[in-house]
């Protein structure tokens, strides 16, 4: 059984395409990308507006999101952001967590993301116990049960697998590593949580979870890759430097907090005479598969080396504003070779759009040019970009990618006019009308198809974790 989409436009081989029809077989993977036909077939679902291949969210912590909204009463800085940070973490637990990721994964849909890179480092019981060792408090359910026991191995991983699994966003989980709580430095008791204890805790632990989710969440077609996993280095502050080439061993993505802050090149200049960037290069880490989250202060050497290497640079345009971590070289770093990518981090919002649009201003900002990315490229960024980052299926209205997609408004009041691709620059969240993954309508109109309210999901997110909505 198949399932067809016709679109009054579409963005389709890096150009505007008009009667767009998208065939999806029952994997949710596209056979099919039909141009030119100028009215809907009977058997397919007539989208009007603009279609996007579906946003990829390069960088997620999906429990930030409880943040919004309450950190800017006085001022303060990144430091002081992370502390109250950590009296969130401190909170979760798997049930609670699976309830703050189903909001926050259904809010991403409905802000136009398909897929999501999930950065997570929140592993073990709020004691540092690893969950399976020895039994804490709280249930949820189970992927196959019913019933999420805490008892098991995992379980934090599998309630944000789960999360995204009843949601329908397609997770690339970055399951990280998190050994010092500084450099040189023991973890505090808020990051107890967050460590495996050396390095080989920490692979042991990585490789059982692939397996693990090999298992639970088998993937057989592109359309069905709706859980996996990646890896991911904390920073440099949290990975000592002797430990960094044995990610040079593993397959498949490797994500990395880069130069976020001053203090942390100040850190890292001190104690390795290097460069967060020249550190990893070092180890052998800094290649196609890796992803420098942030990126904001780099010298002209770091640019080389990222971009030499194809390596994916992930801007996060919102969070870095909200954080006043500053604009890294965008451009400089696309010039020299790097792939751009977007994510939302803390989710100061979950809009897509306002997420690209940040990437352009910022460097009209601090370039005093405008048209540094074009609106082409700026597609890329959100789409391809992030799909090359997380190594996903997805990215592309192609045949053998996933059905995954966001139709756009264009008759708003804040679209209307735009030209073609040039609404990536003016619509917003608010201009989603639709979004499908695996062929499958996710949000319409902002209200999750099968979830409902995603208002009332975050009701239940910050019940969950005892805190005032």
């Amino acid at each position: 059984m198949s399932t067809r989409y016709w679109c009054e436009s579409a963005w389709v081989d890096g150009a505007t395409a008009h009667g767009v029809l998208l065939t999806a077989d029952d994997t949710g993977t596209l056979t099919a990308v039909e141009t030119g036909i100028d009215t809907a077939p009977s058997d397919a679902e007539a989208v009007p507006g603009f279609v996007l291949p579906g946003g990829v969210n390069a960088h997620s912590h999906a429990f930030h999101r409880m943040l919004r909204g309450r950190t800017h009463g006085d001022g303060g800085t990144f430091w002081t952001w992370r502390e109250v940070m950590y009296s969130v973490a401190a909170k979760l637990d798997p049930a609670s967590y699976e309830s703050v990721a189903r909001a926050v994964f259904a809010e991403m849909l409905a802000g136009g993301y398909t897929s999501v890179g999930e950065f997570h480092y929140v592993h073990h019981a709020q004691d540092g116990t690893p969950y399976g060792s020895e039994r804490p408090c709280g249930d949820a359910e189970d992927a196959s049960d019913g019933v999420l026991d805490s008892s098991r191995a995992h379980a934090m991983e599998r309630a944000l697998a789960r999360a995204a699994a009843s949601a329908g966003i397609r997770i690339r989980l970055l399951d990280t590593c998190y050994l010092t709580g500084a450099i040189d430095a023991e973890l505090s008791a808020e990051q107890a949580r967050f460590g495996d204890g050396t390095i080989d805790g920490y692979m042991d632990r990585h490789a059982d979870l692939i397996d693990t989710f090999a298992e639970e969440f088998p993937v057989n077609a592109p359309g069905e890759s709706f859980v996996q996993v990646g890896a991911a280095i904390h920073s440099i502050r949290a990975v000592p430097a002797a430990n960094l080439p044995r990610f040079a061993e593993l397959t498949g993505p490797v994500h990395v907090h880069l130069s976020e802050q001053p203090a942390e090149n100040e850190a890292c200049q001190e104690a390795y005479g290097a460069s967060p960037t020249e550190v990893l290069a070092r180890s052998g880490v800094v290649d196609e598969r890796l992803s420098a989250v942030h990126a904001t202060h780099l010298s002209d050497e770091d640019i080389a080396i990222l971009g030499g290497n194809r390596s994916t640079i992930v801007m996060c345009p919102c969070t870095e504003a909200d954080l006043a971590d500053g604009i890294g070289p965008a451009r400089e770093l696309a010039d020299a070779g790097a792939v751009i990518s977007l994510g939302s981090d803390q989710h100061v919002v979950l809009d897509a759009l306002r997420e690209t649009q940040g990437l352009e201003a910022g460097e009209r900002l601090r370039s005093g040019q405008r048209g540094r990315f074009s609106p082409a490229e700026l597609i890329t960024a959100l789409t391809a970009g992030g799909a090359h980052s997380l190594d996903l299926p997805v990215g592309a209205l192609e045949v053998g990618k996933a059905c995954d997609f966001v139709a756009l408004r264009t008759d708003s009041m804040r679209t209307l006019g735009s030209l073609d691709e040039q609404i990536i620059l003016t619509a917003s969240a608010s201009d989603v009308h639709l979004t499908v993954s695996g062929g499958r309508v996710r949000v319409r109109d902002g209200v999750h198809a099968e979830l409902g309210d995603i208002a009332d999901l975050y009701r239940q997110a910050f019940a969950a974790l005892e805190m005032e909505d």
